[in-house]
């Protein structure tokens, strides 16, 4: 990878992350933003494979490069496991960006954004959705999973104040 390209990627990433803080720090969400604690992780996994395992792979692996914008600009698919950044984000974030998808949420913060990952609000229900990302959480270990948790339970905060 030349200079250019990483410098591109870099800037990518940093917009997405800037982006998210900007939406993380206005949005009214309407319920706590936090995983209900009813979901079924056996469904949300059938749920993952159906409708996000090829982008982000079987294993939650992502697509290769996923740093680095494809020849159409745009980031490959993360990783949802580990190695990946999903963890890095809030419940209610993580949610939000799957029902909207990358680029609508992005504008609905007035940021224009051209994400490949869409919106899946017109085909899973919102329970489908939080079934799904209570799977993706199952899969880390226990370690992830109390950093996320303590990520989401501050935005959570912000969002109440």
């Amino acid at each position: 990878m030349n200079r250019g390209t990483a410098f591109v990627g870099a800037v990518s990433i940093a917009m997405i992350g800037a982006g998210i803080l900007f939406w993380m720090a206005n949005a009214a969400g309407s319920d706590s933003g936090v995983i209900p604690k009813d979901v079924d992780i056996t469904a949300g996994q059938t749920l993952y494979v159906e409708n996000c395992a090829s982008c982000h792979g079987a294993s939650l692996e992502g697509q290769e490069n996923w740093q680095s914008p494809g020849e159409d600009g745009r980031l490959p698919a993360p990783p949802h496991d580990e190695t990946g950044h999903t963890w890095h984000h809030a419940d209610q974030v993580l949610f939000e960006y799957t029902k909207l998808g990358g680029r609508a949420l992005m504008a609905a913060q007035g940021m224009e954004f051209d994400s490949s990952m869409p919106g899946f609000g017109d085909q899973l229900s919102d329970q489908e959705i939080w079934n799904i990302l209570g799977y993706i959480k199952s899969t880390w270990p226990d370690r992830i999973q109390e950093m996320q948790a303590v990520r989401t339970e501050g935005e959570t905060r912000k969002r109440e104040n």
